[in-house]
């Protein structure tokens, strides 16, 4: 049976003419995704302006059902900025929870030793009890398939693993656990500040808004990285990374300038915990008056906005603060005169040389 060449080519076209569309398909969805977009984004923006009007008209509303009182004379009216300012301000000095013998009507100094127990002290037990909860009920639970908790204690203690390997290098893994807890006890207790409750109640208060907390903890930090370098290098190895006498064998003028070098270095170990203390309180109460008299001159957007950037700035004195802890005990274990790389780490993010490469000339 013969074929007649032009029907063969006549009917070699047809498939083309049956693909032609395809195109047209393929791109179908593509528009109506593209449409898609356009309602949903203008949907997202009706939203958030309902939003911010809701909060606008909520306020408005506050103001006129429940106004605002001067501090500590509630039903009063207000006679101007300054109680405005003032109801929404804490003052250096804690309250004072309980005392004995003595109740909650003694007034502490800023700094005090007595026996008792403030809000700032009264807040950072319930701090530790939430954050000692959440470990117990992640460890307990333990699966090879972890669930939502395990999850984020294990991303955050890896998180913070390799934050201090990255500093310090393998070595500094005996250290992560009390980085660790530094780190979540110091961050919960600045976000537990951000909280509506805490200033509004004379029991609760920001834990690390008081400076007798911050210089507790600065003197944790200050204990435990000199144990440390007594531990490592002993009692005459780490004192004489201070106490240098060894230049007076390259002459008098040299050992003199190392023997004082020496001095300095020795007087600011003893600035350190002053400096942790104080940034952290200073960073974290000067958050909380900035924030309290910004809310009391604007309605509710503008510190919703301060809201989220000190809820950073909290973050960001958690890491500051346990970090310089780390550091510290990094250089309290190293010798005088040992050098930066001893430990097979480099400087920086520099990788190690590799075994029998070649320089280029």
């Amino acid at each position: 049976m013969s074929t007649d060449p032009a029907e063969t080519g006549s009917a070699a076209p047809e498939p083309a003419t049956d693909a032609a569309p395809a195109p047209d398909a393929a791109t179908a969805p593509d528009a109506a995704t593209a449409t898609d977009v356009a309602p949903a984004r203008s949907n997202r923006r009706r939203n958030i302006l309902l939003l911010i009007a809701a909060v606008i008209a909520l306020d408005i509303a506050a103001y006129f059902v429940i106004p605002p009182f001067p501090h500590g004379h509630p039903g009063e009216p207000v006679t101007g900025i300054g109680d405005l300012i003032e109801a929404n301000l804490e003052f250096p000095a804690p309250h004072v929870v309980w005392a004995p013998g003595e109740g909650a009507a003694h007034a502490p100094a800023m700094i005090s030793a007595d026996v008792s127990i403030t809000n700032s002290l009264f807040s950072m037990w319930l701090v530790m009890a939430a954050l000692l909860l959440v470990f117990l009920i992640a460890g307990r639970g333990m699966k090879l398939v972890p669930g939502r908790v395990q999850n984020a204690v294990e991303f955050a203690w890896e998180s913070l693993e390799n934050w201090a390997v990255s500093l310090g290098g393998p070595e500094t893994r005996r250290h992560v656990p009390l980085f660790a807890a530094f780190f979540l006890f110091i961050l919960f207790s600045n976000w537990s500040g951000l909280l509506p409750v805490f200033g509004r109640i004379e029991a609760l208060r920001a834990p690390t808004s008081d400076v007798n907390v911050t210089i507790g903890l600065a003197l944790v930090v200050f204990v435990y990285f000199n144990f440390q370098g007594f531990r490592h290098l002993g009692v005459r190895g780490y004192l004489g990374k201070f106490f240098v006498f060894s230049g007076f064998r390259q002459g008098f003028a040299t050992g003199l300038i190392d023997l004082f070098v020496g001095l300095i270095e020795f007087m600011l170990e003893f600035i350190k915990p002053v400096t942790l203390a104080m940034r952290l309180f200073g960073n974290i109460f000067g958050g909380e008056v900035a924030l309290g008299v910004i809310t009391a001159l604007t309605i509710a957007l503008i510190p919703a906005g301060m809201l989220l950037l000190e809820g950073l700035l909290n973050f960001v004195q958690a890491l500051i603060f346990s970090t310089l802890m780390l550091m510290y005990t990094i250089i309290a274990v190293e010798s005088h005169h040992e050098p930066e790389s001893a430990h097979g780490q480099p400087e920086g993010n520099i990788a190690p040389p590799i075994p029998g490469a070649s320089t280029a000339h």
